[in-house]
């Protein structure tokens, strides 16, 4: 059984909350070992994650139901979660490796606290890949994108999926399927949006002089690369570098700030607030 515990929660401002979520923990014998809040004073509502051990053997649906009298007193929306227990993600790509990689890596080396049952690709490049790892790996091609997108869903509910992550997958998610992976998957992409679009953007970004490259991990939404943003990584560059060298500094901090996000969430650390969200690191 779980030995601790993640409550998230959110709810309109009020005085006492923070007493009254302690509280709960206290009188349910549980013992707080690390705590964070936010109060967004632009439209009053506040944010609290708690992590927490219980003394006896319990589980989180169990504790769930007894919180779910406190949280209808409050009008908190809230997520208890154990934490111990990986996160079940899914892994889309196409024909780059750079962030897949990275995140094989770091969860075979316990660096992440996922698990992931399966990689999706519209292509069979980096199938040895995922092999080396031992992970199925599944080609879903995109000749019909109704299709593909029902393939991928039924593999969520097969594998039990909790998180998405689009590692460098390079086809549009219709808004359908953004909608019923809401708050559920991650994309990434370079910070050169909405700049230089199209083919090569490493290139374009050479070609203007920049001095600045990064890339932004978000939640996906139907608005393309608009969603919801978990973490941002940047580095400065300059005018000795080639394309070349602009590409492989940007492949390194999209793998980075990916894996970042992931663990983030992973962790019960991001909570939405309205398109923006409040990252408790």
């Amino acid at each position: 059984m779980p030995s601790s515990f993640v409550l998230t929660l959110s709810c309109p401002d009020r005085p006492g909350l923070v007493y009254a979520v302690s509280g709960w923990i206290a009188g349910s014998g549980g013992n707080i070992l690390d705590s964070q809040q936010f109060s967004d004073t632009s439209d009053a509502e506040f944010f609290l994650r708690v992590h927490f051990t219980m003394p006896v053997e319990t589980s989180a649906a169990a504790l769930g139901e007894r919180f779910a009298i406190l949280a209808d007193e409050h009008h908190m929306a809230f997520r208890l979660v154990a934490a111990e227990t990986p996160t079940r993600t899914l892994v889309m790509v196409s024909r780059e490796g750079h962030c897949l990689n990275d995140l094989l890596y770091r969860q075979s080396a316990g660096g992440l606290n996922i698990q992931i049952p399966a990689v999706v690709s519209n292509h069979r490049d980096l199938e040895r890949l995922a092999g080396a790892y031992d992970v199925p790996f599944h080609h879903v091609p995109v000749d019909d994108k109704a299709k593909a997108e029902a393939r991928l869903l039924e593999l969520v509910d097969e594998l039990d999926v909790d998180l998405v992550v689009l590692a460098r997958y390079m086809q549009i998610i219709t808004d359908d399927t953004c909608r019923t992976l809401e708050g559920r998957a991650i994309n990434i992409h370079h910070s050169f949006l909405p700049s230089f679009k199209g083919a090569r953007p490493y290139q374009q970004a050479h070609d203007r002089g920049v001095k600045l490259i990064g890339a932004t991990a978000h939640y996906v939404t139907a608005a393309l690369d608009e969603g919801p943003i978990i973490d941002q990584g940047v580095l400065r560059v300059d005018h000795r570098m080639t394309a070349g060298d602009l590409a492989r500094i940007g492949r390194d901090v999209e793998a980075q700030t990916l894996s970042r996000a992931v663990q983030l969430h992973a962790e019960s650390r991001v909570l939405m607030n309205g398109p923006r969200t409040v990252v408790f690191d």
